[in-house]
C-alpha cells in the first residue's frame, strides 16, 4: 500500500496547509468523508454511492483515513461480517473544510456530457460556464 506523504516526511517546508493536504491527498478520500458526513455508512453502502471506484481503491483509501485517525472502522462479529465506517471526533473537525468545498463546488463547477468544466467569471454571465461559452 502506497503511503501518504504525511507518512513519508517529518516537516512540511510549505506550511499548515500542505501538511492538511497530505492526509486528504488522493482521489477519494474527500468524497469518502463528505458522504460520512451524514452518518455511519457500510463498506457496500460506501461503494454504492462511489459508483466509479474500485473496491481494491476503497479499501486502500479507507484504510489510510483510518490510519491517519480521521475515519473509525468497527467490525461487527456476525455472519456475513459486517463493517461500518464512520468520521472520529478529528475528522468531524474537517466538516467545515468539506463543506466548503462541496459549496464552491456547486457554485463553480459545471458537470457536462463532454466533462467538468468551471464557471468563467470573465464572460458577460458568469452563471454560465466556460465549454458553454467556447462551443
Amino acid at each position: 500500500m502506497s503511503r501518504p506523504r504525511a507518512k513519508l516526511t517529518k516537516n512540511f517546508p510549505g506550511c499548515p496547509v500542505e501538511a492538511t493536504l497530505s492526509f486528504l491527498d488522493g482521489k477519494w478520500k474527500g468524497v469518502v468523508l463528505f458522504h460520512l458526513l451524514a452518518g455511519t455508512l457500510r463498506f457496500n453502502e460506501l461503494r454504492r454511492k462511489l459508483s466509479t471506484v474500485t473496491q481494491r481503491m476503497l479499501t486502500k483509501q479507507l484504510r489510510e483515513l483510518e490510519e491517519s485517525g480521521l475515519v473509525s472502522r468497527t467490525v461487527f462479529a456476525v455472519v456475513p461480517p459486517r463493517v461500518e465506517y464512520a468520521l472520529t471526533p478529528l475528522g468531524e473537525t474537517l466538516k467545515p473544510v468539506i463543506e466548503a468545498l462541496a459549496v464552491w463546488g456547486e457554485e463553480n463547477v459545471f458537470c457536462l456530457p463532454d466533462g467538468r468544466h468551471m464557471r468563467n467569471v470573465t464572460a458577460e454571465d458568469p452563471s454560465v460556464p466556460a465549454a458553454a461559452i467556447q462551443a
